[in-house]
C-alpha cells in the first residue's frame, strides 16, 4: 500500500474555490483502480501545544493506493489533467509525500 500526502499551498484567499474544483474530481479519482482513500483535508484549530499553527491558504490530500503503479496511473488520468489545468492559477506550490507502512 501506498500513502500520499499532498500539501497544496494556494493564493490567498482561493481555498474555497480550490475545494470546488477538487470535489468535482473526487468521484472519478473514487473509480480509479487501485484507489483506497482519496479527500481533501484543512487544518482545524485544536488547541493542543505541538500542533503547528492554522495555514488558511494550504489544502492536504490524503490518499491511499493499492500500488505505486495505482498512484502513477492516477497522476496521468485525463480527468486530473483537466482538474490541474482548471486549477493551475489558484495553486502556488504542491509538495508530496509518498509513503509506505513501516
Amino acid at each position: 500500500m501506498i500513502h500520499v500526502i499532498a500539501t497544496i499551498e494556494l493564493q490567498p484567499g482561493k481555498r474555497a474555490e480550490f475545494l470546488q474544483h477538487f470535489h468535482a474530481i473526487v468521484p472519478d479519482v473514487h473509480a480509479e483502480e487501485g484507489g483506497i482513500e482519496y479527500g481533501p483535508t484543512v487544518d482545524v484549530v485544536s488547541g493542543i501545544p505541538a500542533q503547528a499553527a492554522e495555514r488558511e491558504n494550504v489544502a492536504v490530500i490524503v490518499e491511499k493506493w493499492e500500488s505505486l503503479d495505482a498512484l502513477k496511473a492516477h497522476l496521468v488520468a485525463p480527468h486530473m489533467k483537466v482538474y490541474r489545468e482548471k486549477v493551475k492559477s489558484l495553486v502556488v506550490g504542491t509538495t508530496l509525500h509518498i509513503l509506505e507502512p513501516a
